[in-house]
């Protein structure tokens, strides 16, 4: 069981990139977090044997693996304080949409938006039942929630789409005192945007390098959005390498 005044947080995709930063930016910060990620193996690095760490692999795409992490979150701290939506993939970069295989699209949507529904649904529900009522939802959407990259038509419309689930949790979690936020991250130096500098397609069809930025800056910016009071809420949140291209993106 959790220490009296402990917040406790899940982290799906915690196994690596943003998630594990974040993961570890609440561990350190005294939070008790559930690990959640396909790779046991990765979740097992990210807890770095920390007591206040239960790692759970999960498949978010699988409502009966999301009830999983759920339930094993209530027998072991008996609350959710917050849930970081974090868990996606890109899917297949660089492929045009005419060419773009069926069950890549199906796998892109099922991560990135119906798993991210089915953590939020499952920790909207927990919030709502549990006493004190309540809770934080942060979602993980993109720069692409914004504006696309070439051939990036799953990712992107995952992402847009994202951003109507996050404005649709916020309105109805009102009554039951549940925030949800989302943030928006742009190049976080990551092994997803390793390919950044070695240089990605732009707009206009050249191939360019593009700046990262260090992940301990999404992570801390996620813990603020976290350790809000639930009266106050970053409804969204832009994070990103300043001199990346995207005000002006094509």
């Amino acid at each position: 069981m959790r220490t009296e005044g402990t917040k406790i947080a899940i982290v799906t995709g915690a196994g690596s990139g943003i998630g594990r930063a974040v993961a570890l930016e609440l561990l350190g910060a005294g939070w008790s977090v559930a690990l959640a990620g396909r790779r046991e193996e990765k979740l097992v690095e990210t807890a770095g044997g920390a007591r206040e760490a239960l790692c759970v692999p999960t498949d978010v795409s699988r409502p009966e693996e999301v009830a999983a992490l759920h339930s094993a979150v209530r027998e072991r701290f008996g609350r959710l304080d917050l849930l970081f939506n974090n868990a996606g993939t890109f899917g297949p970069g660089g492929v045009p949409v005419e060419e773009l295989d069926y069950a890549a699209w199906r796998h892109v949507v099922d991560t990135n938006l119906n798993g991210a529904f089915l953590c939020a649904q499952a920790a909207y529900r927990q919030m709502k039942e549990q006493d004190p009522q309540g809770g934080r939802i942060i979602n993980n959407g993109s720069i692409s929630a914004h504006t696309p990259r070439p051939h990036s038509v799953a990712y992107t419309a995952t992402k847009h789409a994202l951003t109507g689930l996050t404005k649709s949790l916020s309105l109805d979690g009102r009554p039951y005192g549940i925030a949800v936020g989302q943030i928006d991250i742009g190049n976080a130096a990551t092994d997803m945007t390793e390919r950044m500098s070695r240089g990605v397609v732009q707009a206009n069809g050249q191939l360019m390098a593009e700046p990262v930025m260090d992940v301990a800056d999404v992570a801390r910016t996620v813990r603020h959005m976290a350790e809000l009071p639930l009266e106050a809420n970053v409804q969204f949140a832009t994070v990103m390498a300043t001199t990346m291209p995207y005000v002006g993106r094509g």
